[in-house]
């Protein structure tokens, strides 16, 4: 097979960001826009699809409902970023190349690496063969026209953390001929208060969801799920949402890992091993002053945007600054007429504070839609602005140098 390598302008820094998720798109576009007077930087944008793919609303995906078509060359277009479109095969970073599609070499200076998580099926003999996950866009929509197909049954959401929960609620919702169970070892939502945990459980109450808490699933079937105290529950469909995996790429690479894959970076987000690597998002072991960061959007930005603003700084001979970062809520859907808002502290434990029903809607929508609105006004940010988070948002900060 023959291999075609792409070094780019020379004379120029090339900057090439794996992964246009949440955390990949805030990089590409914030250095973009600070780097759009600078004929000798370059950015590249990786990505499998030219589609951008909301993991928040992926629950929406697997039931039906169709949402906007968000397109990353679009986005890009103006930026002077340039979009590959291809699957990250390798990554080499004593060369410091990527192999693209196996048969495209992409050389880099400064490698960003936001290639973010996909559901773990493969701890429990089955899963990966029987049951459905919310990994990307294309497994949701599987999983929307298997729902369609059945008519009556019951479907089993193996894992009752906040993705458990979302897509339980959403699927009890959009079909109520169907019998939704969800299994977990944990009640769900003890991540939240005792006010909010006692809302989310009332509320699958009503929508019909079965809970079985206590429970661990050891076995998948193509019809059934079985536990470890030996029952076996039958499930027309199952949908896997207990744990995430990360890509094997980095610790290939060798990079230096945690025990979950994810890149130990140094506090500017530099891999402790290869300082030209920042890794970002789902791929990062971020340490904080309480403990390591946990994939989300939430968190994910963010890192997008510092990763941007340190390799803009290094490029004008400058040392970048630490990242600090502070949770501020965690909402759940509980179908599209009803929710939950928690209100945390920094390290993501929960406040008194918590919006229910319809406020708790309205917040999460406006919260959720916002990233790909975000994207745009970077992109048109001047060049010594930058997007931050403040109060669980996305702010402006002007002359941020």
């Amino acid at each position: 097979m023959s291999t075609h390598q792409e070094t780019g302008t020379a004379g120029a820094h090339h900057v090439v960001i794996l992964g246009a998720g949440y955390a990949g798109m805030a990089a590409a576009i914030q250095l973009a826009a600070r780097t759009k007077r600078r004929d000798d930087v370059e950015v590249t944008l990786v990505n499998a699809q030219d589609r951008f793919t909301e993991r928040m609303r992926l629950h929406m995906t697997a039931t039906g409902q169709q949402l906007a078509e968000l397109s990353i060359p679009e986005l890009l277009e103006g930026t002077r970023a340039r979009f590959v479109r291809g699957w990250v095969t390798a990554v080499d970073p004593d060369t410091r190349t990527v192999r693209v599609d196996d048969d495209r070499v992409l050389a880099y200076d400064t490698l960003v690496y936001g290639l973010g998580g996909v559901a773990d099926t493969s701890a429990v003999p089955g899963a990966d063969e029987h049951a459905h996950t919310l990994s990307g866009a294309q497994d949701a929509e599987l999983l929307a026209e298997r729902l369609a197909r059945l008519g009556s049954g019951t479907v089993v959401v193996a894992g009752s953390g906040l993705t458990g929960i979302e897509s339980a609620a959403e699927i009890a919702e959009r079909h109520p001929e169907l019998n939704v169970v969800l299994l977990g070892r944990q009640e769900p939502g003890t991540t939240l208060n005792r006010k909010a945990r006692s809302y989310v459980h009332d509320a699958l109450g009503r929508l019909g969801v079965e809970v079985r808490a206590g429970v661990e699933v050891v076995k998948v079937l193509p019809d059934a799920v079985e536990l470890a105290d030996g029952e076996s529950i039958a499930a027309d469909v199952v949908l896997w949402t207990s744990g995430t995996r990360t890509s094997p790429l980095a610790a290939a690479a060798g990079l230096t890992v945690d025990e979950h894959g994810r890149i130990v970076t140094d506090a500017a987000l530099r891999s402790v091993s290869h300082p030209d690597v920042y890794a970002i998002g789902d791929a990062a072991a971020i340490r904080q002053g309480y403990g390591v960061m946990h994939g989300t959007c939430q968190g994910g930005m963010p890192t997008g945007v510092h990763a941007a603003l340190s390799i803009d700084r290094v490029l004008r001979g400058r040392e970048p600054k630490p990242f600090r970062f502070g949770y501020y809520h965690t909402p759940v859907s509980l179908g599209r007429h009803d929710a939950v808002v928690q209100f945390t502290r920094p390290d993501d434990s929960p406040r008194r504070l918590c919006l229910t029903g319809r406020t708790a809607v309205r917040y999460k929508e406006t919260v959720t839609a916002s990233p790909w609105p975000t994207y745009g006004r970077m992109k048109k940010m001047p060049a010594s602005g930058a997007f931050w988070p403040r109060g669980g948002r996305f702010t402006r900060l002007r002359g941020t140098k």
